[in-house]
């Protein structure tokens, strides 16, 4: 783009204007900041399982609430310990497995204070049970 001075001789000014170029890119950060703050998560994954989760007498299940029922009774996370362990001493102490079933909407730190109060009575391994595909989407496996 050439400008001429309003002299007699052919100068040309070389200089660029990037207020334009400043304004779009001033617009385009305003639409990422908006869509960045309506965006939601994305959704996890289904997870296909080949293997079966060996069975185990011990059941935890988490609802989208976080409320733990450990079994058939529904605790606290301060309880989850006494409860793993009254359920050990039951059994004779002689399982090591413990089946989650967790909703995905359930907060995944309610999810590792259950595993580290299982493992607080020996109980280290875990299986997390999934949607078996196929089946209705209510009804729990």
């Amino acid at each position: 783009m050439a400008v001429s001075t309003g002299g007699g001789e052919d100068e040309v000014m070389s200089t660029i204007n990037i207020t334009p170029f400043t304004d779009v890119l001033l617009v385009l950060l305003i639409i990422f900041i908006i869509l960045a703050s309506v965006t939601k998560e994305p959704k996890l994954p289904e997870a296909y399982n080949k293997d079966k989760v060996q069975p185990s007498q011990i059941v935890v299940i988490i609802d989208e609430h976080d409320h733990v029922q450990i079994g058939s009774n529904t605790v606290t996370i301060a309880d989850a310990k006494a409860a793993f362990g009254q359920l050990q001493d039951a059994t004779g102490r002689r399982f090591k497995s413990v089946i989650i079933k967790a909703d995905p909407k359930a907060s995944y730190g309610v999810i590792l204070q259950v595993m580290d109060a299982a493992k607080s009575v020996d109980l280290t391994d875990f299986g997390l049970a999934n949607h078996v595909q196929g089946t209705p989407q209510g009804v729990n496996q």
